[in-house]
């Protein structure tokens, strides 16, 4: 069985019997903004609403029968594979030397389910694995969390206004990645199995079989979400229009609004620049004894900080004009030397969350003119 079908009312059985065995993460919810969080029950999932993005804007209000109508939020995955603050690892040092202990959540056994991850989130992980995972030294916290989760998908049907996955080959289908991937059809829920556990989920469950007329509805409604999405980046010219470019004066125009403010790394679901600090325990040093403990923090940092660039004798990206051509040259540039595609998958959430609206789309786009 790869394909199946549930009826929109039963939904919530799968859910209920993830939570008996995971802890659930999914949309919710919050202060006017659907974001991702804990969520202990089905009804948690903001059903029904819609969102209106724009450069720098985010409105949302509730217009629509179908339960998964809205798109993404400020929030991505990259938050729960990889947290904003984390504690490597403790040690302490005494007159008999030095022990460093790994940090137990990085090894620990963690059970997640992913629910509601959109194709352009599923593309991210897989770019998050090729830098946690795919170097000389794995990511032992990354790794834990990524090989205990289980992703339910859902394919998308209503873009965000902001969307441009389509030209980055990274949405709005899921094509892989997913244990489940869901497709909301009128009356019910198309579903396609893509693991074993994916298949164990939905062992014993009131599943009925898929017709060819399911499957006609869901390539027809993931066709006209391709239709609605309405922004776009020629990969074809990248990455030598930016390294073509390096002196451009739209480069001097982006900084005259940009603020430096970090918003557009911190909502990207592929950015992971990051700093580390000891946080020293100094109470049990003395003269007789001198012993200090204390724990290595690693927390998000971001590109667009003045102090990311500074290194003894000076910074070599002192200006905002340099930061923002770094932190756009490494996602449509840099990132294809090194991994073979861009860095970017189309979310948009950088163009809604960016304070002054600076469009990414856009700004390559006068790379072309001088």
């Amino acid at each position: 069985m790869t394909n199946a079908k549930i009826k929109k009312e039963h939904l919530k059985l799968i859910f209920d019997r993830l939570k008996t065995s995971h802890r659930i993460i999914g949309p919710r919810l919050e202060g006017n903004v659907i974001v991702l969080a804990e969520i202990a029950d089905f009804r948690d999932i903001p059903a029904g609403y819609k969102e209106q993005q724009g450069r720098g804007t985010y409105r949302l209000f509730k217009n629509s029968s179908q339960i998964f109508s809205f798109s993404v939020g400020p929030d991505s995955f990259k938050r729960f594979m990889s947290p904003p603050v984390r504690e490597n690892f403790t040690f302490k040092k005494s007159k008999k030397g030095i022990s460093i202990s790994q940090n137990s959540s990085q090894v620990r056994e963690i059970a997640t389910a992913f629910i509601g991850m959109r194709a352009c989130d599923i593309a991210a992980l897989r770019l998050l694995d090729k830098v946690f995972l795919e170097g000389p030294v794995k990511d032992a916290g990354y790794d834990s969390l990524r090989r205990n989760s289980l992703i339910v998908g859902i394919n998308c049907l209503y873009p965000g206004d902001n969307c441009f996955c389509s030209s980055m080959d990274a949405g709005p289908e899921i094509k892989d990645g997913f244990d489940i991937a869901v497709t909301e059809l009128d009356d019910s829920f198309l579903l396609e199995i893509g693991t074993v556990r994916g298949r164990e989920i939905l062992n014993g469950l009131p599943i009925d079989e898929v017709s060819d007329k399911d499957l006609s509805e869901k390539v027809s409604k993931i066709e006209n979400c391709k239709k609605m999405i309405k922004k776009s980046i020629k990969v074809s010219e990248l990455p030598w229009l930016i390294y073509r470019n390096p002196e451009h004066p739209r480069w001097a125009d982006i900084a005259g609004r940009c603020l430096a403010c970090g918003n557009c790394t911190q909502v990207c679901p592929t950015c992971f620049c990051n700093s580390s600090y000891d946080n020293l325990q100094l109470s049990g040093i003395s003269k007789k004894l001198p012993e200090l403990s204390g724990a290595r923090i690693r927390t998000w940092d971001s590109c667009f900080s003045t102090n990311f660039a500074r290194v003894h004798g000076g910074n070599f990206r002192p200006s905002r004009r340099a930061r923002y051509r770094q932190w756009m040259s490494h996602k449509l540039a840099y990132w294809i030397d090194q991994f073979g595609s861009p860095g970017c998958v189309g979310c948009g959430r950088c163009i809604t969350w960016c304070p002054v609206g600076i469009d990414i789309t856009q700004e390559l786009e006068a790379l072309h003119a001088r």
